[in-house]
């Protein structure tokens, strides 16, 4: 009897002789049992952007009118793309880079574009990780350090809020207290528009939660050069390396184990900090802000803007990881089900890490009789600034920060391990010859982890912070990630096929999804991604940090970030004209129900034989051209 995969395929011979396998190859591994792909799914989609980006969005867009747009373009763009990439894995069972290659060699090029992204996350993104593990330290410290004003790094102008209100000679129950809270400058106010030139002592006032992020954590140049590298940060970096290398080093096997653990933990720590927050004085104002509808929103373009950057961050599209996920599965697994699950999921933890949030942080406005608006923020503001600033009021305070920083750690976690067993999955599936042998995935997974760590250790040196926001504004943009994903819907749905493609998902699943997904892959998704992509060209966001004003050599970089993975598109397509003209949009042949032959839409279907065809020369080739065009139209 034949040796067959996971998949029921025959094992194909794959040796230089083609008479037998290479010996020592080993076969493609396959996920123990759903659970562990829904968990390793579900840590990817469920991270820092749901927990801290999303409540912001949704009050800063309008509360509950948000839901509007953002579950608008969850339906016609959010969901068709994330089913897509991971049927395509589970089809070819195949990484980001060969998934592509065997569905349509042209564009072999969209899936090195993910994998470019992947790399920036995986060099940068783990730098929060590093942070929150020092936050985590410092979290066993009784007081905690960034709740006083009495360490070295604290300048003059630190004032806890009791010290404000306590001093008559600063305390002016009058005024405005909100720039207190507000103020993300490394200096005194001389980058805050509104303060410039103050010499009024109670006006350069900074609270020490600021202080011990700026001057304790960040510790910034003053002309925001890399200077020296903070060697502190870098033992975090370190063992954030580490940790990660351990959980994937073994593949699929260590990683379905782990996230048992740091997919799940979170959730109960949310549930814990969500009852601690409701129950908090001012936490239900805080509600209020988050939830209340202010319909005059929906007429506004950022509104809509934010909701599909959201739906593109938030489900990890565009970025080839759910692909490498999902081809992890066997054949028959059904897809389009877990996905549907895990889209309600990652959008109801979003909605209720809405309330874990802003029930704290109408505590905080409680507290410092602020109103809401002044205190609500988020990204790195939120998680190593505001939030601790709460954090530090409760009694207990070092350990709801340990439980806080605890949950913020395994939430990086999850998305940093994904991102680098993608990356792992796409280079091992290029060349399976060489690592799917006896510790090749350990040495591979290893040298990928000392490569990003060197190349980590700049966004942790004085001027890593403008390296960090720079990277993340423009090496995974919206930009970058709008094109891919519209590319992606493009080839499937009009140069290999969405008939095919839906064809190809009843062979797995046993039934064709809803039909308003092949529409959505052939017109919407490509028309509203498009259509954001002219916004953002027309719009573009203006970088503005600590009051720095991007040089010439960072906006260079900013340039070559977005450039970097775009250009590999129309690179491999030049590169398969190149190869083999003829069959640079045939499938792999060794796809089950591929049908090669079936025809796709009559407009893409002429272009591409006309492409690929040399000139009638004889009544042979016509006759040939005349019977395709009978298939085609039967």
């Amino acid at each position: 009897m034949a040796e067959e995969t996971a998949r029921g395929d025959p094992v194909r011979n794959t040796g230089p002789d083609k008479g037998a396998p290479d010996e020592g190859v080993q076969p493609r591994e396959k996920w123990a049992n759903k659970t562990e792909f829904i968990l390793c799914m579900a840590g990817q989609i469920i991270g820092l952007g749901n927990v801290f980006r999303f409540p912001y969005l949704c009050y800063k867009n309008g509360g509950g009118v948000f839901f509007i747009p953002y579950f608008t373009l969850l339906f016609f763009c959010g969901i068709p793309v994330f089913f897509l990439e991971t049927a395509l894995g589970q089809y070819t069972s195949e990484g980001g880079v060969t998934a592509w290659r065997k569905i349509c060699p042209m564009f072999e090029g969209v899936g090195i574009a993910s994998q470019v992204i992947v790399t920036y996350l995986n060099i940068y993104f783990i730098v929060i990780l590093a942070w929150a593990i020092f936050y985590l330290i410092n979290s066993f410290r009784s007081p905690l350090p960034w709740s006083t004003c009495d360490n070295s790094w604290n300048s003059d102008s630190c004032h806890t809020h009791a010290g404000i209100f306590a001093n008559p000679d600063l305390f002016r129950p009058d005024f405005n207290w909100s720039f207190l809270y507000n103020i993300t400058s490394p200096s005194d106010f001389q980058f805050n528009s509104g303060y410039e030139n103050v010499t009024d002592p109670f006006m350069i006032m900074k609270n020490p939660e600021q202080e011990f992020w700026l001057n304790r954590v960040l510790r910034m140049s003053e002309d925001m050069s890399l200077g020296k590298v903070h060697w502190d940060l870098a033992l975090c970096l370190l063992l954030a390396w580490v940790i990660c290398y351990f959980c994937i080093w073994k593949g699929i096997k260590s990683t379905g184990k782990v996230v048992y653990f740091t997919a799940t933990f979170p959730y109960l720590l949310l549930v814990i900090l969500f009852f601690r927050g409701v129950t908090l004085p001012g936490s239900a104002d805080g509600l209020l802000y988050y939830l209340y509808p202010d319909c005059e929103k929906l007429a506004v373009p950022t509104v809509w803007v934010d909701a599909g950057s959201e739906v593109l961050f938030s489900y990890a599209l565009g970025l080839g990881v759910l692909t490498a996920l999902g081809s992890y599965n066997k054949y028959n697994n059904n897809c389009y089900r877990d996905c549907l699950a895990l889209c309600c999921l990652n959008t109801g933890t979003g909605i209720f890490a809405g309330f874990v949030v802003f029930s704290v942080l109408g505590f905080m406005a409680h507290d410092l009789g602020l109103p809401i608006e002044d205190v609500a923020s988020s990204g790195p503001h939120l998680i190593f600034i505001a939030i601790p600033r709460v954090l530090s009021l409760l009694p207990g305070s070092s350990f709801w920060a340990l439980l806080f920083f605890v949950m913020v750690i395994l939430l990086c976690l999850d998305t940093q391990f994904v991102c680098v067993e993608s990356l792992a999955t796409a280079i091992t599936d290029l060349f399976p010859r060489y690592l799917r042998r006896p510790k090749g995935r350990e040495i591979l997974v290893l040298v990928i982890a000392i490569i990003c760590f060197l190349l980590g250790l700049p966004f942790i040196s004085e001027g890593g912070i403008l390296l960090f926001h720079l990277i993340d504004a423009y090496g995974a943009s919206r930009i970058t990630l709008l094109i891919i994903a519209c590319v992606e819907t493009i080839v499937i749905g009009w140069v290999y096929g969405a008939d095919r493609f839906y064809d190809n998902i009843e062979d797995m699943i046993g039934y064709k999804p809803f039909p308003v997904l092949k529409y959505c892959w052939m017109f919407v998704t490509p028309f509203i991604c498009g259509l954001t992509v002219l916004y953002h060209l027309a719009h573009p966001d203006t970088f503005y940090l600590y009051g720095y004003v991007p040089s010439t050599s960072a906006t260079t970089l900013c340039s070559v970030l977005i450039a970097a993975p775009l250009i590999c598109i129309p690179a491999f397509v030049l590169v398969a004209l190149w190869r083999n003209p003829q069959n640079m949009t045939t499938p792999s042949s060794d796809l089950r129900q591929a049908q090669p032959h079936k025809p796709v839409l009559t407009l893409c279907k002429y272009v591409i034989y006309k492409a690929q065809r040399p000139p009638i020369r004889s009544v042979e080739e016509r006759d040939e051209k005349l019977m395709m065009a009978e298939r085609c139209r039967v």
